[in-house]
């Protein structure tokens, strides 16, 4: 199959999810391209683009994006088009809510041009239910869901608050976890220096990281050894981070670092810590479970999913008192007590999250999608004939 991937920034998870289905889907002997923003400047990210792009056979094309819907949309939906027919796609793939919108929007009827596939990412399915911004996106998703063959959930909670807040839908459906590769299911081992814990992530309200700092400030009242933390990412609230540490007065123990790596991360810590009030299918735990990395997470979005038995040592979001309970805990505790929890995780990663499982169901459901598109009567012939 000829296979375009769209999406807006190349960050994150979901470019990281995009990189590695394009890879293998490549290795599989497909023709895949990618059609992304222009103006996204990250010296790593671009990096990582570049080395993909010798991978692909249809080339990288890309276009200014705005977050938010903006008029450019029209001039960029017009490029993937021409992109599209240039390359003769079977396939339009769109990530996240700005890629999803430019892959379907020129799908209408669905039984025209290339199959169009939709993987969330989270994405406008993120917004706070209710609100009015809410509202106005599942409305466009409902619009959406007519031009959509294929949606690939990356997890069963986004997939059922699709189903509750857009509509149930016909088109084929399959959920399809983010995997990663057999050199990352193997353990890390801490530096010397490691501190007791660990943030990665965007600096951002939503991931919690304000109770993760006053659980510090409170653990340090309690604790013989002052805890230690380093907060690796970035992100629109760092300064209002960095004022509530200098106003806890840990500037000496806790510590910010620029995006790196997230296994050379890992070793900066022995307990890694997610605080999110609200996660999709974050990859960052699923490689740290993967690493053997201790860790104490919330219980929100597709979390639990990564943790599959082992859930049940999740903690509410926003519980201040639970978390701190949490890491005051596996301060006490020796490197074996830690770990084997850990391990156990671990083990549960290497039997159901793996890039090649990933890729296996997206084709499988490109397929299915082709067949149903086939089978599906042809209104048109019907109208004319009955004309």
């Amino acid at each position: 199959m000829r296979i375009i991937h769209v999406f807006r920034a190349p960050i994150g998870g979901l470019f990281r999810h995009v990189i590695d289905l394009a890879k293998e889907q490549a290795a599989r002997g497909h023709e895949v391209g990618i059609f992304c923003d222009s103006t996204f400047a990250g010296e790593r990210n671009e990096t990582m683009l570049a080395e993909l792009a010798t991978h692909l056979t249809l080339g990288i094309e890309r276009f200014a994006m705005h977050r938010n819907p903006h008029w450019s949309d029209v001039g960029a939906i017009t490029a993937l088009s021409r992109f599209s027919t240039r390359a003769g796609a079977d396939v339009l793939h769109g990530h996240g809510s700005k890629g999803g919108l430019y892959a379907r929007i020129g799908g209408l009827p669905r039984n025209n041009g290339a199959l169009r596939a939709y993987t969330p990412h989270g994405g406008s399915l993120n917004y706070k239910p209710g609100s009015l911004i809410h509202k106005t996106y599942m409305g466009i998703e409902y619009l959406l869901e007519r031009a959509t063959d294929v949606f690939l959930f990356e997890s069963q909670f986004v997939a059922d608050r699709f189903h509750e807040f857009v509509c149930e839908t016909h088109a084929v459906t399959r959920i399809v976890l983010n995997g990663l590769h057999k050199h990352e299911v193997t353990p890390i081992v801490a530096n010397k220096d490691a501190v007791d814990f660990l943030y990665i992530g965007e600096f951002r309200f939503a991931k919690g990281i304000d109770n993760l700092l006053e659980a510090m400030g409170q653990l340090r009242a309690i604790s013989d050894t002052p805890p230690s933390l380093v907060l690796v990412g970035q992100g629109p609230d760092e300064d209002a981070l960095r004022a509530q540490v200098q106003a806890l007065g840990m500037t000496d123990s806790i510590s910010f670092h620029k995006p790196m790596a997230a296994r050379e991360a890992f070793a900066l810590a022995r307990t890694m810590i997610v605080p999110s009030r609200f996660e999709s299918m974050p990859y960052v735990v699923i490689e740290a479970a993967g690493a053997t990395m201790p860790l104490i997470s919330t219980d929100v979005g597709g979390i639990p999913e990564i943790f599959g038995d082992e859930k049940y040592r999740l903690i509410p979001c926003d519980d201040v008192p639970a978390l701190l309970s949490k890491m005051n805990s596996l301060m006490r505790m020796t490197d074996a007590e830690r770990h084997a929890p850990a391990e156990r995780l671990a083990r549960h990663i290497e039997d159901n999250f793996s890039v090649g499982k990933m890729t296996t169901t997206v084709l499988e459901a490109y397929e299915a999608a082709k067949l149903n598109r086939q089978q599906a009567p042809d209104h048109s012939d019907a109208e004319r004939r009955a004309s």
